[in-house]
């Protein structure tokens, strides 16, 4: 079963590593924090399969609030607090969306449509207020960053599948 305390560490962790590593570029195209963060969307929508909306609104509230305190320290305040908004708002959107979505009879809809809405809307919203009006190719990161997220939630696919099939025969 997919434990509530191991989404609280991991939502921390995957937070706290994007905010780190967006501070380093691959190109003007890409940073490192990319590849972590939608990972996010997969521990949210175990939690909100498993345990519900509203553990799974906790989960977020949680990772919020630890993650935004350790990343001012680890990362830069700007960062810190465009990631907090952001993630706040795309994760809680992210669980509405799976929700409603959960109620197709193909499986992989709603893990997949919740996540590429939630990683879109996440973009725009972190790269415009944690970059605006600084002289960085902020724009193409948030391209490439939108890119990396989808393909990462296409490959969540693979273990929310097999996360939701083990529970079957139990």
């Amino acid at each position: 079963m997919f434990r509530l305390e191991f989404a609280f560490i991991a939502m921390v962790a995957v937070i706290v590593a994007s905010n780190v590593l967006v501070l380093f570029p691959i190109n003007d195209w890409l940073t490192w924090g990319a590849f972590p963060y939608a990972v996010s969307f997969l521990i949210t929508e175990l939690t909100t399969r498993f345990h519900g909306a509203s553990k799974a609104r906790r989960v977020v509230y949680i990772g919020f609030a630890v993650g935004v305190v350790i990343s001012v320290v680890l990362s830069t305040p700007r960062i810190a607090l465009a990631s907090a908004f952001a993630f706040l708002f795309s994760q809680l959107l992210d669980i509405a969306a799976f929700s409603k979505l959960r109620q197709s009879s193909t499986w992989w809809l709603a893990p997949l449509g919740a996540s590429m809405l939630a990683s879109a809307v996440d973009s725009a919203m972190f790269w415009s207020f944690a970059f605006y009006g600084e002289e960085l190719p902020f724009v193409t990161w948030a391209i490439g960053d939108t890119c990396v997220k989808f393909a990462v939630d296409l490959v969540m696919l693979l273990p929310f599948r097999m996360a939701v099939k083990s529970t079957q025969h139990i």
